[in-house]
């Protein structure tokens, strides 16, 4: 063996050692990226099919479902039924897009039998009937039974791209609970249930707002997201092994 071999063999060793510890380690990064991914996978099944559970069941009354907000924190899109009298004048409008159309949702406050008040989403109306007096037979009175499906209040603002609530408009781009009670004009010292409500279907009169607007859309890509970490895992390990059986290059 000539000295120049020697000499190439003793500096691939380590360039060779070191190709091979950075490979191992990016392999346990991507089996760790494809083992979460599994993870994920289970629990937005179990998420989706206690959703689906919850949808197909029957209305339970608001008590049932405040003490299973209490114990657990999670009531959303649990059916339920609440009866009470609309404070029309205290609406608050979320801005949102139904079937291609832009405008609000309606959250209105409910006045309960037992003084407190829950903001239900009535619905959709179009962005140039915001002003409530273009759909006056909506604005149904006296007594009403709503039925529809409990959404958890959020803790804050969702995302950091989306603006910021135009009070003073009474135009929300995100579901403040707090202020759109606190700005809906309800007497001093009230009490907010803490949940809110997206009414069914039901048709109100005049057609709007157009109930039953809840959107159950939850994306499930974990399982192609596993594959792609896996597979990715096998390839740079197919491509070590083939670097380690190729024999040193000779000077």
């Amino acid at each position: 063996m000539s000295e120049a071999t020697v000499k190439a063999d003793g500096r691939s060793r380590p360039r060779t050692a070191l190709l091979l510890g950075l490979g191992l380690v990016l392999i346990l990064i991507l089996l760790a990226l494809g083992t979460w991914q599994v993870q994920r996978l289970y629990w937005k099944e179990g998420l989706l099919q206690t959703i689906d559970q919850r949808t197909h069941s029957a209305p339970r009354p608001l008590a049932e479902v405040e003490k299973e907000f209490a114990a657990t924190g999670d009531v959303d899109y649990t059916p339920v039924a609440v009866t009470g009298t609309f404070l029309h004048q205290g609406e608050r409008h979320f801005y949102a897009t139904w079937e291609g159309d832009a405008g609000f949702n309606v959250y209105t406050p409910l006045a309960l039998d037992d003084g407190r008040f829950v903001l239900i989403n009535r619905g959709f109306v179009p962005y140039d009937l915001k002003d409530a007096a273009k759909r006056a037979k909506g604005q149904v009175t006296g007594r009403v039974t709503v039925t529809g499906l409990a959404r958890n209040p959020l803790p804050a603002k969702p995302s950091m791209m989306l603006p910021d609530n135009d009070v003073a408009k009474n135009i929300f781009y995100w579901k403040d609970r707090d202020v759109m009670a606190a700005s809906a004009g309800l007497p001093a010292g009230f009490t907010l249930v803490p949940i809110f409500i997206d009414a069914d279907k039901t048709p109100n009169p005049g057609g709007l707002p157009v109930g039953g607007v809840t959107i159950i859309d939850l994306p499930n890509s974990h399982l192609q997201y596993a594959v792609t970490w896996y597979g990715l895992a096998a390839a740079l390990a197919a491509v070590l092994i083939l670097r380690l059986r190729r024999p040193a290059k000779k000077e």
